[in-house]
């Protein structure tokens, strides 16, 4: 495997850390500063919001530019984010600290490209397996997250959270540097020159709907719980180093099966394997809704990590027999702009659903979006397509 997959997988070990350390502390954050309870998770949501307007620009700049370049330029954004937010805590102002979070997810939305950098340098038989590695990358993230999000907490005195912000300039320092130092692959100027089809041509593929459909709604599935957890948890009266562990063995849930994901997909298909992705999903609903002790939200949030890995990673693949070399930038860009406007949906519907409709609905509205993608996978009319797939 080239080094170049290592390092990716290194830069997305500190991109999870950070994204970690903002799930454990930014809805509580949230609340600490709302004036009213639809207000709680608005800096997760403006997050998210940030991050689906970098999608399309990343994809594009880094098929134009390379993917160095648009790197770079993230982790500079990030950096930037990150004091903006440290300001708006000094100031105890929601909207000065979300409007640090809306540059931080953009950070994140070109770090979403990860992945595909990976692909750039992988013959396609390498393909599922870097793909895994990259995001395997998240289990170091499992670990530094939420303890950092604990051990940050005696950093500074005024405020129990400046230290997390503080630490996640430094990830995303270190994250620049490590970029700066990769051989990434340079963007071919005959593929980019070349003619591609249309969005309306590409979207009459059944196996483009259902690979953006199939990473989206798990994406949004898996934010709308995992963000409401923290929230219903310290309404339970956890103590906060309980969320910090159960958000731990969510994140060990999403990227631990990456070390096997690949080569299921490799002798299953990527399809069955998001099947597979939404019945554990399913069955993580159930077990939220059978009660809210540690234990409950504990194996809840860890089938959420394992249904959420199944079914993004089979979509990545999936996504990669829709497009030709010139399409890359605009189906991988089309693709991150939904999967991640699904993610900020459901963001900013877990604080108001926790607070109007309470931890068991709120699962149980999140069902019929997983029955759906299952339908839809097993429904999958493009006899080609599967074809084409398991090639």
């Amino acid at each position: 495997m080239p080094i170049s997959v290592w390092g990716l997988a290194i830069a997305q070990a500190l991109l999870t850390t950070g994204n970690i350390l903002l799930v454990a502390v930014s809805a509580l954050i949230g609340k600490q500063l709302a004036s009213h309870p639809a207000l709680i998770t608005l800096p997760v949501a403006l997050q998210f919001l940030g991050l689906v307007m970098a999608t399309l620009p990343a994809a594009h700049l880094m098929q134009k530019m390379g993917r160095k370049v648009g790197f770079i330029l993230g982790n500079c954004i990030g950096l930037v984010g990150t004091w903006v937010a440290l300001q708006g805590l000094e100031a105890n102002s929601l909207m000065h600290f979300a409007s640090g979070t809306f540059l931080i997810g953009m950070a994140i939305g070109t770090g979403q490209q990860y992945r595909f950098a990976a692909l750039d340098v992988c013959s396609v038989e390498q393909r599922p397996r870097a793909i895994s590695m990259v995001m395997a990358g998240g289990i170091l993230a499992a670990i530094l997250g939420p303890n950092l999000a604990i051990w940050s907490r005696q950093w500074y005195d005024g405020n129990v959270f400046v230290g997390a912000f503080y630490g996640l300039f430094v990830i995303y320092v270190l994250a620049l540097l490590l970029i700066s130092s990769l051989p990434l692959a340079v963007p071919a100027k005959s593929t980019v020159a070349r003619v591609t089809r249309s969005y309306r041509e590409l979207f009459q593929q059944p196996l483009l709907v259902a690979a953006i459909a199939s990473g989206a709604i798990g994406y949004a599935v898996m934010v709308l719980l995992m963000t409401a957890t923290p929230i219903a948890m310290q309404n339970d009266d956890f103590p906060f180093k309980n969320i910090a562990w159960v958000i731990q063995w969510h994140v060990l849930g999403m990227y631990v099966p990456s070390f096997f994901t690949g080569g299921l997909i490799r002798r299953y298909s990527s399809r069955r394997v998001i099947l597979w992705g939404c019945a554990v999903l399913a069955l993580c609903v159930l077990v939220n809704v059978l009660g809210n002790s540690y234990w409950h939200y504990l194996l809840g949030l860890l089938l959420l990590g394992v249904g959420w890995n199944f079914t993004y990673i089979g979509a990545t693949h999936l996504l990669t027999f829709t497009y030709e070399p010139a399409e890359q930038g605009k189906v991988q860009g089309i693709n991150e702009f939904m999967v991640f406007t699904a993610a900020a949906m459901g963001s900013l519907l877990a604080g108001v659903g926790v607070d109007k409709l309470g931890w068991t609905w709120l699962n149980l509205v999140s069902l019929p979006p997983i029955i759906f993608v299952a339908w839809w996978i097993l429904h999958l009319a493009d006899h080609r397509a599967r074809v084409r797939e398991k090639k």
